[in-house]
């Protein structure tokens, strides 16, 4: 089979590296090598770039350079805060609160935790994905040490009410961690404003590298490390710094604030316009989150009586590349615990896609989109075993 054009809505798993992201980090793969720990000239050129985006990252959250650890990602990002404010209180009793619908980096932080006697409340959502910060509020104990909710969900992109989450740890004097990964770079992120002690973000969600991330971590928080080895990041994260990688972030960070906005608006109206045209040509489609506050480039849609790893197929094949939920559970048997937590059916739940556009998505590739994507839908309904009536497309 030819494939006559190929459109990526697949930007929440990965984004392409920004061309001006890999110019700035050539240099350090090769000119400029050297060590940032070193004393010598070579490795001061490199601490040098180490530093300045550590300020780019910084400016991008609205925090202090010094608040900034460069990590691997956001995986161990999400790691780092959770393991280690929970090494790092005090008392033999502790407890955590986090959501139903976290990544699995944080979700399964908690899990284990929980084996090891680490007391979790895991919160329900809305059917739209959203917490009521009052239940935040009312799962408080005594040995509360650490609330942990993302900003953006990575599957829906609904974003939780954070500001109202930080008043409430502030006045519990409880520490309170966020899994920014998928809005960084979407939408304007102020650590103040949202009130958070700790923040996730990984390069390669905003056309950085793959394999760098940073840890916001507010002066004072108490942040026992997950490894153990030499005195980089302030005794936080032991290991020679990814220099490329981190150059790498540092730039997409800069290109982020940069076009922020400009992105934002553009990418939302085509996410609308993608929607729409989805719901007005599939008969019983609905958007998952469509009621909430979301970031402007996600859309998780159901597709009833219809097997998305089907579906996900057929749209390769014509060259549309999407998702069936996190890439980091692709291949699960398991229906998406994200959206059974907001009262999909497991069959629902294995009939929804998700389509995340991006910064180089065009008009044209949403026409192409709402050319192919109908007419699978039908061609899958009516060969499904379990299919029904329904309207043609038209």
């Amino acid at each position: 089979m030819t494939i006559t054009r190929r459109v990526y809505f697949d930007h929440n798993a990965t984004t392409p590296v920004d061309r001006e992201v890999l110019e700035a980090m050539l240099p350090y793969f090769s000119t400029e090598y050297g060590n940032a720990s070193s004393i010598h000239s070579f490795g001061q050129g490199s601490r040098a770039a180490v530093e300045r985006a550590r300020g780019a990252v910084a400016a991008l959250l609205g925090a202090k350079p010094s608040e900034i650890v460069f990590t691997s990602g956001g995986t161990e990002s999400d790691n780092l805060a959770i393991f280690g404010v929970v090494e790092g209180a005090p008392g033999a009793r502790k407890h955590i609160i986090t959501t139903q619908i976290e990544h699995s980096a944080a979700l399964n932080s908690c899990q284990a935790l929980a084996k090891r006697g680490i007391d979790v409340t895991f919160l329900a959502v809305n059917r739209d994905g959203v917490l009521d910060a009052a239940e935040v509020k009312r799962a408080l104990r005594p040995e509360t040490v650490l609330i942990t909710i993302m900003h953006a969900n990575n599957e829906i992109g609904t974003l939780q009410p954070l500001e109202e989450i930080g008043r409430i740890a502030a006045e519990a004097d409880v520490w309170f961690h966020a899994d920014a990964v998928q809005s960084a770079g979407k939408i304007p992120l102020d650590v103040e404003k949202l009130g958070v002690d700790l923040i996730s973000i990984s390069a390669h969600k905003f056309y950085g590298p793959k394999g760098v991330g940073a840890l916001y971590v507010r002066t004072g928080t108490k942040l026992e490390p997950v490894f153990h080895g030499g005195h980089h990041e302030r005794d936080r994260r032991p290991g020679t710094e990814n220099v490329p990688g981190i150059v790498g972030l540092g730039r997409a960070a800069e290109l982020a604030l940069e076009k922020l906005s400009e992105d934002a608006a553009r990418v939302a109206r085509l996410r609308d316009r993608f929607e729409q045209g989805i719901l007005a040509a599939v008969p019983d489609a609905r958007v998952n989150g469509a009621g909430a506050a979301r970031v402007p480039n996600t859309s998780n849609i159901s597709f009833p009586e219809v097997a998305s790893e089907s579906l996900l197929i057929a749209l390769d094949l014509k060259g549309m590349a999407c998702s069936s939920g996190s890439a980091c559970s692709s291949g699960a048997v398991t229906p998406s615990h994200v959206l059974t937590a907001i009262g999909l059916c497991a069959a629902d739940a294995r009939a929804s896609l998700r389509f995340s556009l991006g910064r180089h998505t065009t008009e044209a590739d949403v026409d192409y989109a709402l050319a192919i994507l109908p007419g699978e839908v039908a061609r899958l309904r009516s060969i499904s075993p379990e299919k029904k009536k329904v309207a043609p497309v038209s």
